[in-house]
């Protein structure tokens, strides 16, 4: 371990002010330690597939990633917004982790001049570069620790290419989204309220299922119905964006319903 450290330094000395080190450092204002991670995070996954077992892509990194900024999103707007309630927090943590977001202050880090990929990917995958942003983010956590990670996101993201403020205030209204998306690729979407009830202070919540092709795809609670409706959507969204296998689920039942 203690060789590895030392040898790790040497390296570092000797190759910092060169590619991909110095640009690395201009975009993360510190130095890397495992190069090799970063260089993963920047691979998208249509160079490569998976090799005796090992993936070469940057999924595994975004899926990473994406759970700590979702972490350290939290923590920020909690501490930047210290007597708002749970649904203004949550809706403003999917503002920023919500892909066009993501793939903007990507494409602002200058993100989409590092990632690998092949020429038909910036079509077929909308938000390659927001995925390699978490991606990133993951590399740093592994590289460097949490509190590295955190004031990355802080100083390099939030501070720099996020108004927390103008960006609370703006409405993002997710049912509409998904309604669009389901008229464009001609998927059936029904909102079925299954729930309500009163919590521990007497206020209404209500529960919200989202059904595509009839079926359940994410719930919500609010409370509103309206509201409940909102965080539903802003689920399904989320899947349809992230997760290929639901994508081709979504395909299925399409494809189900044509034929019967």
């Amino acid at each position: 371990m203690i060789f590895k450290r030392i040898h790790n330094r040497i390296r570092l000395f000797i190759l910092k002010n060169k590619e991909p080190y110095l640009s690395l450092y201009n975009m993360l204002g510190f130095y890397p330690n495992e190069i090799e991670l970063y260089e993963q995070a920047f691979i998208h996954r249509s160079i490569t597939g998976t090799q005796e077992g090992k993936c070469n892509s940057n999924e595994r990194l975004e899926f990473l990633g994406d759970a700590i900024l979702d972490a350290i999103i939290a923590d920020i707007i909690y501490k930047h917004f210290p007597n708002k309630k749970e649904g203004f927090l949550t809706n403003t943590r999917s503002k920023i982790v919500q892909r066009e977001s993501l793939n903007q202050i990507a494409l602002e880090l200058g993100i989409d001049k590092m990632l690998t990929s092949m020429p038909y990917a910036t079509t077929h995958h909308k938000y390659m570069y927001g995925n390699a942003l978490e991606a990133l983010i993951g590399a740093i956590y592994l590289d460097q620790g949490y509190r590295r990670c955190c004031k990355f996101v802080e100083e390099g993201i939030i501070r720099k290419h996020v108004s927390l403020d103008k960006l609370a205030n703006r409405e993002v209204n997710f049912k509409s989204r998904l309604i669009e998306w389901g008229q464009k690729t001609k998927v059936q979407i029904e909102f079925d309220l299954i729930k309500t009830f009163t919590d521990k202070k007497g206020n209404p919540v209500f529960q919200t299922s989202v059904r595509l092709e009839g079926t359940p795809f994410g719930t919500g609670m609010g409370r509103t119905k309206k509201e409940s409706q909102q965080f539903a959507s802003r689920s399904v969204i989320r899947k349809i964006q992230k997760n290929k296998d639901d994508r081709q689920l979504i395909e299925q039942l399409k494809n189900k319903q044509v034929t019967n």
